[in-house]
């Protein structure tokens, strides 16, 4: 985790002009042609797991260069700590989200990022502040129809985390298996050309005991939104994007970059919606963006 640490630093930009020292990937123009096409509010992002071969980081910069928002949440488990431990993986590719992320701090855009269980080093850090991204443990966002959010990882509602860290780890484990296979399947997908499908996310949605468990965390995670006198609240941790009312609340879960592919945004009115990035790929919206940004 150390290590990321370093990497994320070397991507932080120093505080300093051109020609003293900010690399130019910060300051450096769009591709010629560039126009973001999508203006949201705020967007909300977790799970994407840097440092794992699970990230779906490519296509999260591409969704990432296809918006503009005023805000921008990173809702826990940003870089995976448990996976860097026990093995150094980070291409060129998890900079390149990391750089993205950088960038849009320093054109205006207020990043906040909500620390998750696998990036929970960064907890140490709350209330600080790193290359224009503020650190913190939960937080309050008001919508523009005046609607107060809670915004948190999730984790601290999930009992196996909470009470039994080792059997998270068991855990984590067998998960990793599953997104391996996932990786393999797409791999082979990519060959015939085939765009992108979640096979660890499909098997997950079809097993009994997933199902109930995602259904008693959605449940206790709106129980604490109500005891606080909250209207909603936002999480991640789950790698299950949802929007459903739960007991007088909204509940929004913005999902993952490793499995699903997708976002949680507010428009300028207030509305909020489930953005799959990775269905608009399929369907061709993600390449017209794309096709649209160059000359």
């Amino acid at each position: 985790m150390r290590q990321a640490a370093a990497e994320l630093l070397r991507n932080k930009p120093r505080d300093s002009a051109a020609g003293r020292g900010i690399p130019h990937w910060l300051t450096g123009p769009e591709p010629r042609g560039f126009r973001p096409k999508r203006r949201f509010r705020t967007v909300w992002i977790s799970d994407i797991h840097l440092g794992t071969r699970g990230c779906n980081a490519a296509l999260l910069v591409d969704f990432l260069r296809s918006l503009e928002c005023e805000t921008l949440y990173l809702v826990g488990d940003i870089v995976d700590g448990w996976r860097l431990k026990k093995g150094w993986y980070w291409p060129d590719a998890h900079n390149e989200v990391v750089r993205r992320v950088l960038k849009m701090a320093h054109r205006g855009t207020r990043v906040v990022f909500v620390a998750g269980n696998h990036d929970e080093v960064l907890r140490d850090y709350a209330g600080m502040t790193f290359g224009g991204v503020e650190l913190t443990l939960e937080a309050e966002h008001v919508t523009a129809d005046g609607r107060r959010l809670l915004i948190t990882h999730g984790d601290n509602f999930d009992g196996v985390v909470l009470y039994a860290r080792w059997l998270a780890f068991l855990g984590d484990q067998a998960y990793t298996l599953l997104l391996r296979a996932n990786i393999v399947f797409n791999a082979v997908r990519r060959r015939f050309k085939l765009p992108y499908w979640s096979l660890s996310s499909y098997m997950k949605k079809r097993v009994k005991n997933a199902v109930q468990f995602v259904s008693s965390f959605e449940d206790a995670v709106a129980r604490e939104a109500v005891s606080r006198g909250f209207d909603g609240i936002v999480c991640g941790h789950i790698h299950c994007a949802e929007i459903r009312e739960i007991g007088g609340i909204t509940y929004y879960n913005d999902g993952d970059w490793v499995e699903s592919c997708t976002a949680l945004v507010e428009e300028a009115d207030g509305a909020m919606a489930i953005v799959d990035w990775a269905a608009e790929s399929r369907s061709g919206v993600a390449e017209h963006h794309r096709m649209e940004s160059v000359e």
